[in-house]
């Protein structure tokens, strides 16, 4: 991945996981983002962190009780400043294309959110496919270790393990998943592990660095990269790929 990754697209800057978020991204200059995906009720993947509606949209309820002619109806970008107002919650396959198009990586973050998640695997395995979404501009990851194994087995793109904090046994995890980085709260790592992990030959990167001076700490440590939500201010630390 590149050193510098657009948390969300740009989640200071456009509402998020949105084709707005990721137009804000190439407009910066940013070589990868990372986004969210979720199913619906009616087995749609889209775009989409939360497990409810309201923080993001102008609906209530949960996201895997609404179909894909509910989802469209929503406001996905109002909440965030009048400029954005009548934004979408976009399906995977419009996102994969509009990155595809734009010559992005992307690190798709796998959310169950309540919904089967051997489903989820698959919807999200059969369309990046359809799209023939180049696999060395993708990394595939989630906090949910039952997913990655099911995705696993079914695929060989390139997966991250997602960690709040890295556990005792995660070397364990990450092998039988086959990942290729860890990926960790940038506020609960410390020198040592990131010098452990590096050891291990695993890349790593650390969610969510919008302080220079953090960022700045963590490049010392020997860290690949960073989510950001203001990607652009970290440019003159971590240099773009």
């Amino acid at each position: 991945m590149s050193s510098i990754i657009g948390h969300r697209g740009a989640a200071g800057l456009a509402p998020e996981n949105t084709l707005a978020g990721i137009d804000k991204a190439v407009e910066l200059g940013i070589g990868w983002v990372e986004l969210d995906v979720t199913l619906l009720g009616d087995g749609l993947p889209v775009m989409f962190h939360d497990s409810r509606l309201h923080r993001t949209t102008n609906g209530k309820g949960y996201i895997n009780k609404v179909s894909g002619r509910e989802a469209g109806l929503l406001d996905a970008g109002g909440w965030f400043s009048d400029e954005y107002a009548g934004e979408k919650i976009p399906g995977l396959f419009e996102t994969l294309e509009l990155i595809k198009q734009s010559n992005l990586g992307l690190n798709l973050e796998l959310k169950p959110n309540g919904c089967d998640i051997q489903q989820l695997s698959e919807k999200v395995i059969d369309i990046i496919s359809q799209t023939s979404f180049p696999r060395e501009k993708l990394l595939v990851s989630s906090f949910n270790y039952d997913i990655l194994e099911l995705y696993q087995a079914q695929s060989d793109h390139q997966l991250g393990c997602l960690f709040e904090r890295l556990p005792r046994n995660w070397k364990v995890l990450a092998e039988n998943v086959g990942a290729v980085s860890i990926h960790l709260n940038a506020n609960k790592i410390t020198e040592k592990k990131v010098v452990q992990i590096k050891d291990a030959g695993y890349e790593i990167y650390c969610y969510t660095v919008n302080d220079p001076d953090k960022a700045l700490v963590l490049k010392d440590w020997g860290v690949d990269g960073v989510f950001s939500d203001y990607p652009q201010q970290l440019t003159g630390i971590f240099k773009r790929l």
